[in-house]
């Protein structure tokens, strides 16, 4: 088993920062693949990033170059720092880890909030 859980939400200004991150436990060495995910109010929940335990990544079209992920294998978190924030990034995001056998775990979700 696997628990995940997100820090870091809140409510910023357009243009403003916010680093969000996420804490493993559990049977952390079965992770492969870790990632954030978003859903805002009356939309469907769509991928964020992703990072691979080598550290690959991989971003939706509407956050690259704006947010990065992260990851400390050896803390077990993850972060995504993310950058010049935008309305339409407002959301609850989701931490999300997936193990070697394809099981996911998420979290709870933190609020993010940008204000125009």
């Amino acid at each position: 088993q696997v628990q995940v859980v997100e820090s870091g939400g809140g409510l910023v200004q357009t243009g403003g920062s916010l680093r969000l991150s996420c804490a493993a436990s559990g049977s952390i060495f079965r992770i492969n693949t870790m990632g954030w995910y978003r859903q805002a109010p009356g939309k469907q929940r769509e991928l964020v990033a992703t990072i691979t335990s080598g550290g690959s990544t991989n971003y939706a079209d509407s956050v690259k170059g704006r947010f990065t992920i992260s990851r400390d294998n050896g803390k077990n978190t993850m972060n995504l720092q993310m950058n010049s924030l935008k309305p339409e990034d407002t959301a609850v995001y989701s931490c999300r880890a997936t193990t070697q056998r394809g099981i996911d775990s998420w979290g709870q979700g933190t609020q993010v909030t940008v204000s125009s």
